[in-house]
């Protein structure tokens, strides 16, 4: 007498495509995601951001000697890799907005370093092309970040910024450098200030300085960790293609 196989039903049966192939059973009840806290890089990438502007905008403001280039450029090239450190982090922490910004930074004084330590040819106006091409990205991730207000502050400044930066470099002339130097450190107030923040919101538990959070970003301090989860197996990392 002949005997057929009994099929389970239920989230546990295998699945079957149209041709009639078994494949495995549904695995997501035997799946699990470990996520691992970190501490938050994001006051360093801030003080980095800070730090730099400060040297770079004293430097455009005239307050150096001249020929301080050199100087300029070793004092600045430590962000590099602060920032690129922050970035790998921020990426680490499921937060592409802030690792893309941070290592673009990280990029940003990297060949600023270069290019005032070396002095190559033409080494001013490429550098304006490559401040203008930041800003105009900058200006891509403000549109997207008013959620993060910290991080949209930074931004905003940062836009005005690399756009006079890049007229100095372009144009040569003194004025514009200046204004960009102006501009350089009012980003480093507004970075410093973020930085701040955060640090003490984080050692505290508890927001003490205002930094505007709305939407997804309120949740995420706010929220409870369902709110974290929502859609865990759709990010970056868990699911099979980027």
């Amino acid at each position: 007498m002949a005997t057929s196989d009994t099929i389970p039903e239920g989230p546990d049966a295998p699945i079957r495509p149209p041709g009639g192939r078994h494949h495995e059973p549904d695995l997501r009840a035997m799946t699990r995601i470990t996520l691992r806290p970190i501490a938050s890089p994001m006051p360093l990438g801030f003080y980095a951001v800070a730090i730099a502007s400060i040297i770079v905008g004293c430097f455009q403001l005239g307050l150096f000697e001249d020929g301080a280039q050199r100087a300029v450029a070793l004092a600045i090239l430590p962000a590099f890799f602060l920032q690129l450190l922050v970035g790998i982090l921020a990426f680490g922490a499921r937060d592409v907005l802030a690792a893309t910004l941070m290592a673009c930074f990280s990029g940003m004084w990297l060949a600023s370093s270069l290019v005032l330590a070396v002095e190559p040819i033409g080494g001013a106006e490429v550098l304006g092309v490559l401040n203008l091409c930041f800003a105009l990205f900058a200006l891509m991730m403000a549109s997207v970040a008013m959620p993060k207000r910290a991080l949209w502050l930074v931004l905003c400044t940062a836009v005005p910024r690399f756009t006079v930066a890049s007229a100095a470099s372009l144009t040569g002339v003194h004025w514009i450098a200046t204004v960009s130097g102006a501009l350089g450190l009012l980003l480093a107030v507004v970075a410093m200030y973020a930085a701040f923040a955060l640090m003490l919101e984080d050692m505290r538990g508890q927001e003490v300085l205002p930094l505007g959070r709305s939407g997804p970003a309120h949740q995420a301090v706010h929220g409870d960790l369902t709110v974290q989860l929502r859609n865990l197996e759709r990010h970056a990392g868990v699911r099979r293609t980027l």
